[in-house]
């Protein structure tokens, strides 16, 4: 346990310092890689079927032989690499720990990502910032305003709040690295095949489903995280005499309030209470592929989206991946 907690630290503040460097390859990658080559290798199978019944439970069955082999290549070969620098020597594998725990964070990642929406916003180059907000979205970008920009920027660090910091926080708490790696592939799986359309329909249902069911527990915690980091930072403003932004108060009431809205069940409760946090509305119709989706607002319109919104979710972001590092890290204590 002193060991995982070290490696836990550790990881947790070299991705607030490194990131994620371009030009380093990432064990996400690498399963990405491996998701697709095993995705042609099922669909061309399943395509050849020309009774449509049969053709659904066979890809249905191909989604979930799919599932069982990325889970266990990522997660078995992250044992494997673990056991191993462990058996050399304690530190070796504590360091190695703090390494992979380090490369599946993604806090450092998502401020820098939005960071680049903001610089751009604050050029004034309305081209730039539909731009870098298209590397982080996947709506269409080119027919955004400054306030649609800055909207879909500060959703993002809203909503990934949760699957890209505090989800893969938790689970590598309870399971180090090796849960964190299977989470991530179940994660990563989701977003390449785990789509409602003909193609994935019946192929990616295991792992979109499997998704909703590791992250429902996250989400949650992830949203209360957040609230109570709106109550710290509205008390920190009031005692410095600073204008009173965030509202710990109205992102509760939010957060309960609007949690539910979205076509996931777990997309919308970090989005929701940093709306409630800001006193602004988030969400709403979008374009996709140049066709119109409808979607609920979340939030109250108290006041326009500005740029400087960007930095704030940011702050909530990061506030709430310290509080939850900080209470893994105290119950890790505990069992010392």
């Amino acid at each position: 346990m002193m060991y995982h907690g070290t490696a836990f630290a550790a990881g947790f503040v070299l991705d607030l310092i490194l990131g994620d460097p371009e030009t380093w390859n990432h064990p996400v990658r690498r399963i990405g890689n491996l998701i697709q080559k095993l995705t042609d290798f099922f669909l061309k199978r399943g395509d050849g079927i020309s009774d449509s019944a049969v053709r659904a439970r066979v890809k249905r069955k191909y989604g979930r032989l799919l599932v069982a082999a990325v889970l266990l290549v990522s997660g078995g070969g992250t044992a494997l690499l673990l056991v191993g620098a462990y058996t050399l020597h304690p530190w070796a594998g504590c360091a190695l720990e703090g390494w992979l725990t380090y490369r599946l964070l993604a806090a450092r990642n998502l401020r820098d990502a939005s960071m680049r929406v903001y610089r751009a916003l604050q050029s004034g180059s309305l081209k730039d910032s539909r731009y870098a907000v298209s590397m982080i979205v996947g709506r269409d970008t080119t027919v955004l305003d400054e306030t649609g920009v800055t909207k879909a920027a500060v959703e993002t660090v809203a909503e990934n709040t949760s699957d890209g910091v505090i989800a893969p926080m938790l689970y590598m708490a309870l399971g180090g690295p090796v849960l964190g790696m299977m989470y991530k592939a179940v994660n990563t799986m989701d977003s390449m095949v785990g789509y409602r359309n003909d193609k994935y329909m019946d192929f990616g249902r295991a792992a979109a489903r499997l998704d909703d069911g590791v992250n429902f527990i996250p989400a949650r915690i992830s949203g209360l995280l957040m609230v109570a980091v709106a109550f710290l930072m509205g008390f920190w403003d009031r005692l410095r005499g600073f204008e009173q932004i965030y509202s710990g108060r109205r992102a509760f009431r939010i957060f309960l309030r609007d949690r539910r809205k979205h076509a996931s069940p777990n997309a919308a409760h970090t989005e929701a209470a940093c709306a409630g946090a800001l006193g602004v509305q988030l969400a709403g119709n979008a374009r996709y592929f140049g066709r119109v989706v409808e979607k609920p607002t979340l939030g109250e319109n108290l006041r326009p989206v500005v740029p400087a919104d960007i930095l704030r979710a940011n702050r909530l972001m990061l506030g709430t991946a310290v509080l939850c590092e900080c209470i893994c890290l105290g119950t890790m204590g505990l069992l010392l």
